[in-house]
């Protein structure tokens, strides 16, 4: 349960951490930003703009009376569906581009600004036309829609009269008829002829008056096809989003995308790029974070900005107040990588801190590959130390003989043990003087800091972890993988010890190192396997 609870605090300071990390990609962000600003400004002004006006239709069926309740109703006399077919139709086009002054070239063109609908329940059709200017959306409009009412009355008024025309053509030979019969029935005499002939006098005369009124009808016909309830009109406004909505669309979509990269970024990014990362993946606390400072001396001290120095007070007072630290007073200063310029400035200034604090410090440079801390350091006029352990009783040439006690002006002094180039790195670090050495931190109100080239280079560092215990790494968050400081956090504990916290300092110019004296003619350089090494397989021969 109380694991379960902790995790669901660390969840908002994830979420923060991961927002934090996404604003990071500054040039990310503000290029999506600026790439949407851009689009959405070609697309205000590269394009061009439109104009849409809409012109509206009562479709109405022919009839003799439009009020009549009786029969079949006028409105279901009418398929709308297929009103709207014939009003996109070509006939409509052909009618409309005359009444517009097109040639008959430009009707496909018409037909793809025209759009006709129907709104639902209804026997309107809305003519909406899309063009160029305001003036030729409203014409545009106006023309479809009396074109479509011009060719529905034609197809009307052309029904009608081939309908009166047919009647007609089956009148005329009745009338004959009946002319021919009233003749006839002038010259009988007999009775019953004459009443014979009376009846089909009156049969002719019956299908006469019928075609009659046929013909009446279709004359007394309302052929209007429909009526315009809404005339188009010039539009004041284009259509579309307009410029400033553009623009501002864009930029939001822009803002996306470059959250969206920097996201993706922050995802397949394997560097730690922030202190909360560096301390997830080393399972500790950062101690401090150093800001950028120029090429200079190593000790902080003689700056003449004394913020570097109190950042590595506020480090030292921070270990000096870590159990794991107070116990023994051992520590081991290491880089992941690269060439240990940092790590050596900070050995170099937590050693001064803690002889500032009134403590006998001792500074182990034990880094035997590439050693210089001697000549970097100015060294106090007069000053001798007690003498370490001489390591060539054992027929080791380091880490006895010489030792310097290092001037850090208002600090105080401290003690170095220089390193020295030895044929043999991993027998001299394993061996019983080297471990005699620190073991000098085991004595009242004393110290031993001791400096290991980076870890993941050499293995010369887990050789030493478990002489100290406490170890701090030194990394610059912006450069070092997540994966590699996982990989130290677990080669550490592997060799029984600890990683006590992570001192961070942004990326420094690459400066050319200087080789330190050689007291021993340079041989070959052994590398110890990059496996981890524990207590028991070093016991043998340290202790």
């Amino acid at each position: 349960m109380n694991e379960e609870a902790h995790g669901q605090q660390d969840e908002p300071e994830l979420l923060r951490d991961q927002v934090q990390q996404i604003v990071r990609h500054r040039v990310l962000i503000a290029g999506g930003l600026l790439a949407g600003l851009l689009a959405g400004g070609w697309f205000a002004y590269g394009t061009a703009a439109t104009y849409e006006s809409s012109s509206e239709v009562l479709v109405r069926a022919a009839t003799i009376n439009p009020y009549a309740t009786n029969g079949v109703a006028v409105d279901k006399q009418i398929n709308i569906g297929s009103e709207r077919q014939t009003a996109a139709g070509n006939a409509v086009a052909e009618r409309a581009a005359k009444k517009l002054g097109a040639s008959a070239a430009d009707i496909g063109d018409l037909q793809r600004h025209l759009q006709v609908t129907n709104p639902s329940d209804t026997l309107v059709l809305k003519f909406t036309y899309v063009g160029d200017t305001p003036k030729e959306a409203a014409q545009g409009a106006n023309a479809f829609a009396r074109a479509y009412l011009d060719y529905r009355e034609t197809l009307t008024t052309g029904t009608v009269a081939k309908m009166i025309a047919g009647y007609k053509n089956q009148l005329d030979p009745l009338a004959q008829q009946r002319e021919n019969l009233l003749d006839q029935i002038d010259r009988l005499q007999d009775d019953t002829e004459k009443g014979t002939a009376l009846a089909a006098q009156a049969n002719l005369l019956s299908q006469i008056t019928e075609l009659t009124n046929d013909i009446s009808e279709l004359k007394a016909l309302d052929t209007t096809p429909g009526y315009v309830t809404v005339t188009a009109e010039r539009p004041t406004e284009a259509e579309g989003l307009g410029t400033p909505m553009l623009i501002a669309l864009g930029g939001v979509v822009g803002l996306a995308l470059g959250l969206l990269g920097a996201w993706l970024r922050m995802i397949f990014d394997p560097a730690a790029r922030s202190a909360e990362t560096v301390a997830r993946a080393l399972r500790a606390p950062v101690l401090g974070s150093l800001p950028r400072v120029p090429d200079g001396p190593l000790l902080a001290a003689g700056r003449a900005d004394g913020n570097l120095a109190e950042q590595y007070r506020s480090v030292a007072f921070r270990l000096a107040y870590d159990r794991h630290f107070a116990d023994r007073r051992r520590l081991l200063v290491v880089e992941p990588g690269g060439e240990g310029a940092t790590a050596a400035a900070v050995a170099v200034n937590l050693t001064a801190c803690f002889a500032e604090t009134g403590m006998s410090a001792l500074l182990v440079e034990a880094d035997l590959r590439h050693p210089d801390l001697a000549d970097r350091l100015p060294q106090a006029p007069g000053a001798r130390g007690p003498g370490w352990a001489n390591g060539q009783a054992d027929g080791i040439p380091w880490p006895g003989g010489r030792h310097i006690v290092v001037d850090a002006g208002e600090s105080g002094t401290f003690e170095l043990v220089p390193g020295t180039r030895v044929p043999h790195v991993a027998r001299t670090l394993t061996s019983a003087a080297t471990t005699r050495l620190i073991d000098q931190a085991d004595a009242p109100n004393t110290t031993v800091v001791v400096l290991a080239p980076p870890v993941l280079s050499y293995a010369d560092a887990l050789a030493l972890v478990d002489r100290v215990d406490g170890v701090v790494v030194v990394c610059d968050p912006r450069t070092v993988a997540r994966t590699a400081l996982e990989r130290i956090r677990e080669l550490i504990d592997g060799a029984g010890g600890q990683v006590l916290g992570a001192v961070l300092h942004p990326a420094q110019r690459k400066a050319r190192r200087r080789e330190g004296p050689s007291t021993a003619a340079p041989g070959p350089e052994p590398v110890l396997p990059a496996q981890p090494v524990t207590r028991d397989t070093l016991s043998s021969g340290t202790r």
